[in-house]
């Protein structure tokens, strides 16, 4: 039987509180003992990837710690408790199912009166079949014309996911001749986003997607009102215009205002939604069901060795207790997302939700004080190279250490490069993502205070040849499994968002005019 306890009350956490100076980054990452270290501490991801931790704080002492660390926390017996449908969120009391969208793993799970992995991959199929129809003509907007865009509609896991996803394979679907429809989205409540996206498209043919699981998301709804009345002014039935993705039992669900509706449901988290309905619409609609298949597939293998029983050779669980091991540790509080594709240029803001709404927790499962360690770490990040000249120099030079996840890629997208100076722009780009990570390690000696780099800044990186939609998956999947393994370490449940929740309901009390004290004043400055 799997026992929930808290991070301090293992062995092995006794033990690596002392092996906090164990490691020396300049001293292990110089010369040749540098060259086979960044050969032997890689291990194979899925689809051709690879996670190198070469210039991570770990020796063999360190990870074999960390390995006990795996096992007495039963990371992996956990994980096959979720997959397997067992009532992993305990906040709220439901299974969690994400994994489930993209494949079995373990046995069937029955919920809601059926099989849910059919229920997943019915979803799948109608989706698949309305985005055929919508590209081939036979569903058209009500002047019998073909939609030539798409938009979303939703907001935090309904957007950031989803948005990102878009924007990796935009130009991948472009030059593979996938690029079916022009995507955009609209999140924010502020009514300028709305605006600006809708300036700027064609209303007339653009199918509109409202993501909202409850049916009741305030910022969803007002953005959904905005696009009916652009509809409406151009005398068109929103109606002939508009899908939703939401609950079975929302009041979306079986609507008439909307063309049909795909559903999702409680057991997937919004920021874990992007393999979902709330992904797949928006995705098979601008690059076609294929691409969103393989998607699929790609995240469907890293889980595969998500569920590897050895910690050492599962990457998404030795990424999760090396940053344990720096955040409880080496007491590093943030962790910088860089990856050198601009293809990646939201997939920063993704894991920030992802990993800042799941871990970002105070109490355990069970609702009591977490009092003796620290969870979720912050983070941040922009693609390279531009965080080199934006942030870099306080991640050299500042006076906190904070640890980098470094994503590269051999190839580019388009392969449409320039040679200038002896070397390619893409050479350029890898040129200056394996430099980084040296000068973080290492740093520089000077005697010109202003010019030395102490080093002893700690990276790794996941390599792969090219972005496609099979690498994306398993990125994608990489970083989920993390953060769930992260989860159980500390014993937080990762799949609620109760913090989330508080600002959405006094939003509704100032609306109502149900305010006194501060929240009344500030109503008051605006006007409420």
């Amino acid at each position: 039987m799997i026992s929930w306890k808290n991070f301090d009350e293992l062995d092995s956490y006794k033990t690596l509180e002392g092996l906090k100076d164990e490691v020396t980054l300049k001293e292990v990452m110089a010369g040749e003992s540098g060259a086979e270290r960044v050969k032997s501490y890689s291990v194979p991801m899925a689809c051709g990837l690879n996670y190198n931790y070469a210039a991570k704080e770990v020796d063999e002492k360190v990870l074999s710690a960390l390995e006990t660390l795996a096992k007495e926390a039963e990371l992996k017996e956990k994980f096959e408790a979720l997959y397997n449908g067992e009532v992993v969120n305990t906040g709220e009391k439901r299974m969690v199912l994400h994994h489930m969208t993209r494949g079995q793993l373990g046995n069937p799970v029955t919920a809601d009166g059926g099989d849910k992995r059919a229920f997943y991959e019915e979803q799948q199929k109608r989706i698949a079949e309305f985005a055929g129809k919508v590209h081939s003509g036979e569903i058209t907007n009500e002047n019998g014309e073909k939609f030539t865009e798409v938009v979303q509609i939703g907001i935090g896991g309904s957007d950031l996911g989803p948005r990102a996803m878009y924007l990796a394979l935009e130009n991948w679907a472009k030059k593979n001749g996938t690029f079916l429809m022009d995507a955009k989205f609209i999140s924010n409540v502020d009514p300028d986003d709305a605006s600006q996206v809708l300036a700027s498209t064609d209303v007339a043919h653009a199918i509109f997607i409202l993501v909202s699981k409850s049916g009741t998301t305030l910022e969803t709804l007002t953005n959904q009102s905005f696009v009916m009345d652009a509809l409406k002014k151009d005398g068109l039935d929103p109606a002939k215009h508009m899908i939703a993705v939401t609950s079975e039992t929302s009041p979306l669900a079986h609507s008439d205002d909307y063309l049909d509706a795909f559903f999702m449901d409680d057991y997937i988290g919004g920021r874990y939604s992007s393999t979902s309905a709330v992904g797949g619409a928006v995705l098979s609609l601008a690059f076609g069901p294929e691409v969103f298949a393989r998607f699929l597939n790609g995240a469907a293998e890293e889980d595969k060795l998500a569920a590897t029983k050895e910690p050492l050779q599962n990457p998404d669980m030795l990424d999760a207790l090396i940053g344990v091991y720096e955040r409880n540790f080496l007491d590093y509080r943030e962790t910088a997302i860089l990856p050198y594709s601009q293809a990646l240029s939201r997939f920063p803001a993704h894991l920030q939700q992802l990993d800042m709404e799941s871990n970002g927790k105070s109490v355990n499962r069970f609702g009591e004080p977490i009092k003796t360690y620290k969870t979720g770490p912050v983070i941040f990040g922009e693609p390279g190279t531009n965080g080199q000249h934006s942030f870099y120099q306080l991640l050299h030079q500042g006076t906190d250490i904070i640890p980098l996840q470094f994503i590269g890629f051999k190839k580019s997208q388009l392969e449409n490069d320039v040679d200038i100076q002896g070397s390619t722009s893409q050479k350029k780009l890898c040129a200056n993502v394996s430099a980084q990570i040296q000068a973080f390690a290492c740093g520089k000696d000077s005697d010109d205070k202003n010019k030395y780099f102490e080093g002893n800044r700690p990276s790794s990186i996941i390599i792969g040849d090219q972005l496609t939609p099979e690498t994306l998956g398993a990125l994608l999947a990489h970083f989920e499994n993390k953060v769930m393994f992260q989860g159980f370490i500390w014993n937080v449940n990762s799949f609620d968002q109760e913090g989330v929740q508080l600002g959405k309901t006094l939003a509704k009390k100032v609306l109502a005019h149900d305010t006194d004290g501060a929240l009344k004043v500030y109503a008051d400055i605006f006007g409420i």
